[in-house]
């Protein structure tokens, strides 16, 4: 495998753009994200700048982590955010304590399957260790299917957290987890 796995840069800020629009149009994207293409594609440059800024290497609150191909192109991603114990996360649950929370996940069509996602997914969770979590969460469809198989893989647990999922009577996501080994 000849990727490079990184942090991205606060001044790459669009290629975080042009991957998140990558993302956005993949088929699971309705399942996968909170957020539509025509509304990401409609953010100004300012939103994008300041994502990256948030999620760049030396950030303490967020991480976003990428592979990049030979070809210097982005080809995976994803952000862990560190979550403070007393706060509330995005559907309104209390945080109980330090954790971090894995989003944004996505690898590009032609290169799943050859185990880039493992890679990524082990960058992000040594950063979260890193900054003194001991659990490490995210949030997933439950109708993901792709990813409910992955994040199984990968050795994340459903903790019996469910979330419904805003304006629908009958789907949810599903909270799993790891621990710190």
């Amino acid at each position: 495998m000849n990727y490079t796995i990184r942090s991205i840069r606060a001044d790459e800020w669009a290629a975080v753009k042009e991957l998140r629009l990558a993302a956005l149009r993949d088929p699971v994207a309705p399942l996968a994200y909170l957020e539509t293409y025509d509304t990401a594609a409609a953010r100004p440059d300012s939103f994008w700048q300041e994502r990256a800024a948030g999620g760049c290497e030396g950030a303490d609150g967020a991480q976003q982590i990428i592979a990049e191909g030979p070809d210097g192109e982005w080809v995976g991603t994803l952000t862990v955010l560190l979550e403070e114990a007393g706060t509330t996360d995005w559907a309104g649950y209390e945080i109980e304590r330090k954790q971090g929370h894995i989003v944004g996940v996505y690898v590009r069509p032609e290169c799943r399957g050859i185990g880039l996602t493992e890679v990524i997914f082990d960058a992000g969770l040594e950063w979260a260790w890193a900054h003194g979590v001991d659990r490490v969460r995210l949030i997933v469809h439950e109708e993901n299917g792709r990813a409910l198989r992955f994040y199984g893989k990968a050795g994340f647990v459903a903790s019996g957290v469910v979330i419904p999922l805003a304006g629908s009577t009958d789907e949810r996501e599903l909270e799993m987890v790891i621990e710190r080994p």
